[in-house]
């Protein structure tokens, strides 16, 4: 048995909960499960905070929302006052790159996050070596604050290599 059971949450800062809450509301069909930091809570600082969480001296959690996207990991969300804070990352730049959102209907879900004001990076496409089933599509999508997205389906599965050691992960329906 794995001590790993699965992904709980990936987490996000964002520089407005409430636009990304209503992008990803409008774009996903996410939903709230709480809150735990608001903007009536004191915000969460100071030494103890900075040195916990890695912060640099002086910045503030001002907000934090927990989302829930179907059944796959949730999305912890922040947002800070008093941090310097650098653009969204590419997918070639190392670290966390892009969240990546498993759909059934790809084509609404799609035209959805492009109402929302997500920007495609280019047109739908085939997935590549080993998710490139009948069916499958994939796309990257900016997020209104730069953030990069994936809508990916891969209606028929996975085939795998013979030294594969495990399945990937899909949510259930």
């Amino acid at each position: 048995m794995s001590i790993t059971r699965g992904i709980n949450h990936i987490g996000l800062t964002v520089p407005s909960i409430d636009e990304a809450t209503k992008f990803f509301k409008e774009s996903l069909d996410g939903k709230i499960a709480y809150d735990s930091q608001t903007e009536i809570d004191p915000p969460r600082a100071g030494e103890f905070v900075e040195n916990v969480l890695g912060l640099e001296d002086g910045a503030k959690i001002i907000k934090k929302r927990m989302m829930v996207f179907g059944n796959g990991p949730n999305i912890e969300m922040f947002e800070f006052k008093d941090a310097k804070q650098r653009e969204p990352v590419l997918l070639q730049d190392i670290g966390y790159t892009h969240l990546s959102f498993y759909v059934d209907d790809f084509d609404k879900a799609f035209e959805q996050i492009q109402k929302a004001g997500g920007v495609a990076l280019s047109e739908p496409h085939e997935n590549t070596k080993y998710e490139d089933t009948e069916g499958n599509k994939t796309v990257y999508v900016q997020a209104p604050w730069g953030s990069l997205i994936e809508l990916q389906t891969i209606p028929s599965g996975f085939y795998y290599p013979e030294n594969s050691e495990a399945s990937v992960f899909t949510p259930e329906k």
